[in-house]
């Protein structure tokens, strides 16, 4: 149980850092665009970020349960009890930081049924200017990043000294 446990913690950390770091590298090229071209740019990902977002909740799940199968005082626990710290502040950041400025861009826009649940959860942003939304939108997926490389990295570290 151990072993699937560690293979599915690894690879959704993994999955997560992907997406969010994603998100970060093309920061430098969004801020190139005007509002017009933003817009466009950011309806091509959701689809698939809004898929691949499934990784998040479920590393969290897979951490807490290997947490909860490694006997105490082994090799490796406190990473992983670190790592699933990480992938919680993850979490976090999208819903306070991130969730906010999606409910109120895409408030206008016919979603399908999923993407209406999801994108509804959560209080909306109040800002109105669009440079201050992209910008707490582009730097809360930076911090994202950082926090879910965290979670990967523990998690393999953990994996490797145990």
């Amino acid at each position: 149980m151990i072993a699937v446990l560690e293979f599915l913690s690894v690879s959704l950390t993994a999955v997560a850092m992907g997406l969010a770091l994603a998100h970060a590298l093309e920061f430098p090229g969004k801020l190139r665009l005007n509002r017009e071209e933003y817009f466009t740019v950011q309806a091509i990902y959701y689809p698939g970020f809004t898929l691949g977002g499934a990784a998040e909740p479920l590393a969290i799940v897979a951490l807490a349960a290997l947490l909860l199968e490694v006997p105490l005082g082994t090799n490796g626990r406190r990473l992983i009890g670190l790592a699933l710290i990480a992938a919680v502040a993850t979490q976090v950041l999208f819903w306070t930081v991130v969730q906010p400025v999606n409910r109120h861009w895409l408030k206008s826009i016919s979603l399908g049924a999923a993407g209406e649940r999801f994108f509804n959860a959560g209080a909306a942003a109040t800002e109105t200017d669009w440079t201050r939304l992209r910008d707490r939108w582009e730097r809360g997926h930076i911090g994202r990043t950082l926090t879910a490389t965290a979670a990967f990295a523990l998690t393999a570290l953990a994996l490797i000294v145990r």
